[in-house]
């Protein structure tokens, strides 16, 4: 297992599934750039509600960090190179809402605007 954390804009509207023993689901596809400009694809499924909600609440094209146990693979189209795909299992879904919604939280808090966003990390 790898533990990653993936950005990237949705490539389709994120779908609300269920599975045969009555649990619910959500998938999505993720595409992210690697370092040459080239995309990489991403399979994102998330099983945990607060991942589930969080997904569908987007949209096509939106962007998105997810973090997850993340397993490479490799995709041989029937013609063309191989290319690498990621299958991602969704832990926690982080989104422009979040940023915002954290940005304002310490903003409003008293001497806000003096505040770093790094304040809440424990010192080392």
């Amino acid at each position: 297992m790898i533990d990653a954390l993936i950005q990237g804009r949705l490539r389709r509207t994120p779908e609300s599934r269920t599975s045969a023993a009555g649990k619910p689901f959500a998938v999505a596809s993720l595409r992210t750039t690697v370092r040459d400009g080239s995309a990489v694809f991403v399979s994102v499924i998330a099983f945990h509600q607060a991942a589930i909600t969080a997904l569908l609440a987007l949209s096509d094209g939106d962007s998105v960090s997810i973090a997850g146990e993340l397993t490479p693979k490799v995709y041989t189209p029937p013609v063309g190179e191989p290319r690498i795909n990621l299958d991602l299992i969704a832990h926690a879904v982080l989104t422009e809402y979040h940023v915002s919604r954290k940005r304002r939280a310490v903003q409003d808090a008293p001497g806000g605007d003096e505040r770093p966003f790094d304040d809440e990390l424990p010192a080392a």
